[in-house]
């Protein structure tokens, strides 16, 4: 079982750029899908990004595609999500996840983070 911490959140105004991180722990980290997804008032929790084992493919969801960028550091242990060109509808608390397949991650299996708040004025 990784578990998992995120940090970098913050309040940003809209058009501005944040960067989470999520830190696992667990020397299996390295063979793990990662990604990330967020949670809005009063709404379900959605997918918003993914990254395979290596870092070699990634997923968006349509809403962030060309804005958020995910990668991974082996060496760190760590996961980030670039967030640029930020909107009032990102504000959520986003959440870092692990799985044993990109498919599982994807679905919102897996483990997950405490998550970070994120708020974007406009």
């Amino acid at each position: 079982q990784v578990q998992l911490v995120e940090s970098g959140g913050g309040l940003v105004q809209a058009g501005g750029s944040l960067r989470l991180s999520c830190a696992a722990s667990g020397s299996l980290f390295s063979s793990y899908p990662m990604g990330w997804f967020r949670q809005a008032p009063g709404k379900e929790r959605e997918f918003v990004a993914a990254i395979n084992w290596n870092g070699g493919n990634t997923y968006y969801a349509d809403s962030v595609k060309d804005r958020f960028t995910i990668s991974r550091n082996g060496t760190k242990n760590t996961v980030y999500l670039q967030m640029n060109s930020l909107e009032p509808e990102d504000t959520a608390v986003y959440y870092c996840a692990a799985g044993s397949t990109i498919d599982v991650v994807r679905a919102g299996g897996g483990s997950w983070g405490q998550g970070t708040q994120v708020t974007v004025s406009s």
